[in-house]
């Protein structure tokens, strides 16, 4: 045997080792690279399911926007989103008098079905300049959307939506929601007051104006004289004027409702303190047929506010507290709460409370001193409002009624404007300056100057006689569903 034969042998044993351990390696290796593709390719997916759940959860929302502005929407969907039925009280209302939604189709024959398999429908649900995903565009698209009636009694309608997420690795999803819906009771009048409007002594009249709508007074209205009153007319000028800063007192829209009579503190020679009237003004109202007021139940509006806006408990001084608290140091002033910046700053419903936080009484009302220049949102208050602004106000941009009842309506300025929504009152309002409102005031008792010379001018808000109200939900996603 070579005497190097030993050696050999221990030196291809070592090179035997290095190979199987090489080959080893090579093995978890490619072990470890095939699990790190692995969970590349996991991520990957779980990337796109989270995109396509984003997708059709957006395109829900989307959905739910359309019942809140339905003129957003192609005319065929609008249709199907407006109100159509009516309530007992008559108010406009998605559900008949049995409680039956007006969505009455099926997962397999939905009242309204959108397939992107059909090139119209592809168009209108995802062209990049016109579609109504539009938005969506750079996630993916919505290949199918259904609208059918609910699954549960009470609730509105089933929303399916079916998206299909971009790349190479598209991933279809979809989401299935039931909307429930407010139902919040319309305003149906520029101005309503349980009360009397004006006391009958020499500077003590009515200064409250309606332009677009009604004026609804449970009691007396007092005026100066007969020829305040705006003439309905239907070629009267459009516009964001005060009836003193134009020509001739006309409106399209107006008309005056009044429980007792109207009275004038300086009638005309020809006439008496009860002036004869224009065939819009109806007097002796009360109590047959009766003056109708448009009122919000004080438990659904508390309910409403804690849950979708915001809640506020008030002190014996106006300070108010956040979700019922009071305590000492945490009182905000009413400018605080009630302030929005500018147009657009919608804040939403905000409900003060009682003194006791309990129904509205002669006894526990407080009071909410609204001083702040321009303020955006629904203000219901259970007590007395004294409103006094502080600035010019703001300009906005708004819409006529439609003329006709059913026509277009027109785009209007309304310059000077200091509450953009609601003012409802479970008692008095006190009116001190020159006060303009685009929407709807509401009180249980009565609207008072609080010297000569002011005055309160109220542009009707047209949408809120359908029960559409900005800053709170006309439906939402049914919880549990």
């Amino acid at each position: 045997m070579s005497p190097f034969n030993a050696a050999d042998k221990q030196m291809g044993i070592a090179l035997l080792g290095v190979m199987v351990l090489a080959l080893v390696l090579s093995l978890v290796g490619a072990t470890l690279l095939n699990l790190a593709w692995q969970e590349a390719l996991g991520a990957s997916a779980g990337r796109q399911f989270a995109i396509a759940q984003q997708l059709a959860d957006a395109a829900g929302e989307l959905v739910i926007g359309w019942f809140h502005r339905p003129r957003s929407s192609p005319p065929s969907i609008a249709v199907l989103l407006d109100k159509r039925f009516q309530s007992v009280e008559g108010w406009p209302s998605f559900f008949d008098q049995a409680g039956r939604s007006q969505f009455i189709g099926s997962a397999d024959r939905p009242d309204l079905l959108l397939e992107a398999t059909n090139s119209s429908d592809d168009q209108l649900l995802n062209d990049p300049v016109s579609g109504l995903f539009r938005s969506l565009r750079s996630l993916g698209t919505v290949r199918q959307l259904k609208i059918y009636a609910p699954g549960k009694p009470g609730l509105l309608c089933t929303v399916d939506v079916i998206v299909e997420t971009v790349g190479p690795s598209s991933l279809p999803q979809s989401v299935s929601l039931q909307l429930g819906t407010l139902e919040l009771p319309p305003l149906r009048a520029a101005v309503q007051a349980g009360g009397s409007l004006g006391l009958p002594l020499p500077g003590q009249e009515s200064s409250v104006w309606t332009h677009w709508g009604r004026l609804t007074v449970g009691g007396d209205l007092v005026i100066r004289h007969a020829d305040e009153i705006p003439l309905l007319s239907a070629l009267a000028t459009i516009t964001g004027h005060r009836y003193d800063e134009v020509t001739t007192r006309e409106d399209r829209w107006t008309d005056l409702w009044v429980g007792g009579v109207v009275e004038a503190t300086q009638p005309q020679p020809a006439q008496g303190a009860l002036p004869v009237l224009p065939s819009h003004v109806h007097v002796h109202q009360h109590p047959i047929p009766g003056v109708r007021l448009d009122r919000w139940n004080y438990d659904l509006l508390k309910r409403m506010a804690v849950r979708y806006g915001t809640y506020y408990a008030i002190d014996p001084s106006g300070l108010l507290y956040q979700n019922g608290i009071v305590a000492p140091g945490r009182g905000l002033s009413a400018d605080q709460v009630f302030r929005s910046k500018s147009e657009g700053d919608q804040l939403g419903l905000i409900f003060v409370d009682t003194l006791d936080q309990s129904p509205p009484r002669s006894d526990n009302l407080g009071t909410v001193k609204l001083g702040a220049g321009y303020f955006e949102g629904l203000a219901v208050v259970q007590g007395h409002v004294t409103f006094s602004p502080s600035t010019s106000g703001n300009q906005i941009s708004v819409l006529s009624p439609p003329a006709g009842g059913t026509g277009t309506r027109a785009p209007v300025q309304i310059s000077g404007v200091h509450l953009n929504g609601v003012l409802y009152a479970a008692g008095n309002i006190t009116i001190n300056g020159t006060a303009k409102v685009y929407g709807a005031v509401v009180t249980e008792g009565t609207i008072a100057p609080a010297a000569t010379g002011v005055s309160l001018d109220v542009w009707h808000d047209h949408d809120m006689g359908r029960g559409f109200f900005q800053g709170l939900p006309v439906v939402y996603r049914a919880p549990g569903t």
